[in-house]
């Protein structure tokens, strides 16, 4: 087990985010199980997939596990074990030093966050000038809640 300590941010519109990363590929994922106290999630990216339970939050911090699994078998999860009437969440990560830049696409199109992982709860972060504003602990941000509420106000 693992824990999750990370701070996610929106993304200023009309940003080019070609010119702030340094490489992006596609990830298309489905939450299993979107309880407070455990979601799990299916997500494929590139040639690889991996099956993620998360424990409830506690402030930025969470219990992680994550396991790796066949393309196959998360496409068939994706397909059939979805949360009935959530979205699959197709995005483009970009990645830009330690910070992972997401870009939604479909029905959460115009969307933008960033998030970076932590080593400790109080590590301190520069925050470029291209973040808008810090929504850590607004679950309306929260992947699984996306998938089923949608796009926020």
């Amino acid at each position: 087990m693992a824990k999750e300590i990370e701070r996610k941010f929106l993304v200023k519109s009309g940003i080019d985010l070609d010119l702030i990363t340094d490489r992006s590929f596609e990830i298309v994922q489905a939450y299993l199980s979107v309880e407070p106290r455990a979601t799990v999630r299916v997500r494929t990216f590139g040639e690889k997939a991996r099956l993620t339970v998360k424990g409830r939050n506690h402030g930025i911090e969470r219990d992680e596990w994550e396991y790796d699994i066949p393309v196959a078998d998360a496409v068939r999860m994706i397909d059939n074990c979805a949360v009935a009437d959530s979205i699959v969440i197709r995005k483009t990560r970009r990645i830009c030093g330690r910070w992972e830049i997401d870009e939604f696409h479909g029905d959460l199109q115009g969307l933008v966050t960033a998030e970076i992982e932590l080593t400790d709860p109080e590590e301190s972060v520069s925050i470029p000038d291209w973040i808008e504003r810090e929504v850590s602990g607004d679950p309306r941000y929260y992947n699984s809640v996306l998938s089923s509420k949608g796009k926020p106000k």
